[in-house]
């Protein structure tokens, strides 16, 4: 499996760079996925810029990683632009539950807001 990764202070931008996200990257991809939580990156943004499709391994692999980082810190979507992949999206009505942002600066932009929000509830507490 292909990937880049960006690792930030506050953020990591996960980047596929694989057409195919199915059955045969879906493994290794949740195995990143564990890795990356466990390392301790606190919001990940995963950019599915250059996936063209994506089968149920596939949709599986991505929430997971929305399971991992639920409580933890943010798991964003972004990149989501093949109508492909936009209408498996769709259909799986994962709109809601996923954070999708369209573009990377604005995921980032997102995970700066909530790590804000999240510092703010913790003062007040």
């Amino acid at each position: 499996m292909k990937f880049t990764l960006d690792k930030q202070d506050r953020y990591s931008v996960f980047q596929i760079d694989e057409e195919n996200l199915n059955s045969l990257i879906a493994p290794d991809l949740k195995s990143e996925f564990v890795f990356l939580r466990n390392e301790g990156v606190r919001n990940l943004i995963f950019d599915l810029t250059h996936v063209k499709y994506v089968d149920s391994s596939g949709l599986s692999a991505i929430l997971t990683a929305n399971r991992l980082w639920k409580g933890f810190g943010s798991f964003v979507l972004t990149g989501v632009s093949n109508p492909t992949v936009k209408r498996l999206i769709d259909i799986s009505r994962l709109e809601s539950i996923l954070s999708i942002i369209p573009t990377v600066s604005e995921s980032i932009d997102f995970v700066m807001m909530e790590e804000m929000q999240r510092e703010i509830q913790g003062e007040e507490e």
